[in-house]
């Protein structure tokens, strides 16, 4: 793999809309999927995927393997708004199928997409990657959004962006954690507010570092990689380098949630302080820690995230814990089963196991929590430490 000129045999788009454009190496390799627009007022990223597929056409540099632009809600796309029904990234669980077979614009979106998320990977020539390309209605650095796979973090780590663990653990039916289920290398990133014409240069870099990055592009094909990196760095360099999610303000649209105007991500704030006001009263910040993804839009159901920086020590002891497979042992504590049914899923019942910190779970990866009662569900992500032999 080099800096040489080659002709990529051309790949036909679908009529459909949903695969934009693709650009394919004449040498095996890798398949990234770029998606973006999975909300519809959030064009960026289809925007720099635009931008870096014209580059690739005009320039032809030699690439192994294929990169694939998507586009999720189309029709929320062309009426600006985030979604039409539901919200197209809570309704990843059941596939083409979501929630019970309803038929309404997003499902329809879903099967779409899915549709031309299959054909890319039935042509794939080596390992699958996705990035999932955000903007949000709030200002504040670009960050990467890491289901909490050691596989995912070797892949977050080649980008100079801040890592956010546990944010698709808080919510159910993530586009993230549907594909990182089915064994691709998963990554999202938030590249700013919505209207900032600085995000849709975020998410182009963001694409061009993720091509290298994979293995698809020689670095010298890429002249511009240096600024670009240095420009995504310099953006977060107030920001720790990985912090993860403690809480999820869910909100729904009778509770009337109104945001205190002038939060920015990662803003620090402390416990109590107001931060929205709701039908029900003032809404308090539950604990000391860092604002993130505060709602200053219409749609939506989450009204803003707590984080807390993670010091890099405890991701070391995490990793070689997985790598020696001591996340076994957890099921040997008092209280703590197997789940009968469900690989990679504990349940715990907390009247036994009430004094073990949680982030003992967090280090084996265990980080998606619902509880029914006095019994938590811990769960983790699948293909922690390699990739599956075939992708679901």
């Amino acid at each position: 793999m080099g800096t040489g000129q080659t002709n990529p045999p051309p790949v036909e788009s679908p009529a459909d809309g949903h695969e934009r454009g693709a650009y394919r190496g004449a040498d095996p390799g890798p398949t990234l999927l770029v998606v973006g627009a999975i909300h519809g007022n959030e064009p960026a990223g289809l925007i720099a995927g635009e931008r870096v597929l014209a580059r690739l056409r005009a320039a032809r540099p030699n690439m192994a393997g294929e990169v694939v632009f998507l586009a999720g809600n189309l029709e929320a796309l062309a009426r600006g708004v985030r979604y039409v029904d539901r919200d197209l990234n809570r309704i990843w669980r059941d596939g083409p199928a979501p929630a019970g077979g309803a038929d309404d614009v997003e499902a329809r979106e879903l099967r779409a997409t899915l549709a031309a998320v299959d054909r890319a990977l039935a042509r794939r020539r080596g390992e699958a990657y996705l990035l999932d390309l955000h903007t949000s209605s709030a200002a504040g650095a670009p960050f990467m959004t890491v289901g909490d796979t050691l596989r995912n973090r070797r892949f977050a780590r080649q980008f100079p962006l801040p890592v956010i663990l546990g944010l698709e653990e808080q919510i159910d039916g993530a586009l993230l954690e549907f594909m990182n289920n089915r064994g691709l290398v998963t990554l999202g990133v938030e590249a700013g507010r919505h209207d900032d014409p600085a995000a849709i240069t975020h998410h182009e870099s963001v694409i061009w570092v993720a091509l290298v990055a994979s293995g698809m592009l020689d670095a010298r094909a890429v002249p511009d990689l240096a600024p670009r990196r240095a420009e995504l760095a310099r953006t977060a360099s107030a920001v720790p380098p990985v912090v993860e999610v403690r809480h999820r303000h869910a909100i729904r649209a009778a509770d009337g949630f109104r945001m205190v105007p002038g939060y920015s991500n990662f803003d620090p704030v402390r416990r109590g302080q107001v931060v929205a006001h709701a039908r029900t009263g003032e809404v308090r910040f539950p604990e000391d820690g860092r604002m993130l993804l505060p709602l200053y839009q219409g749609l939506g159901d989450d009204g803003f995230f707590v984080a807390r920086e993670v010091r890099p020590f405890w991701l070391r002891v995490s990793e070689l814990a997985r790598h020696l497979r001591l996340g076994a042992l957890l099921r040997w504590l008092p209280g703590v089963r197997r789940h009968p049914a469900r690989d990679g899923v504990l349940l715990v019942d907390t009247r036994v196991a009430r004094w073990y910190p949680l982030e003992i779970f967090h280090l084996m990866g265990y980080r998606k929590l619902r509880r029914d009662g006095p019994i938590l569900t811990v769960s983790r992500r699948a293909h922690d430490l390699r990739a599956p032999k075939r992708y679901v």
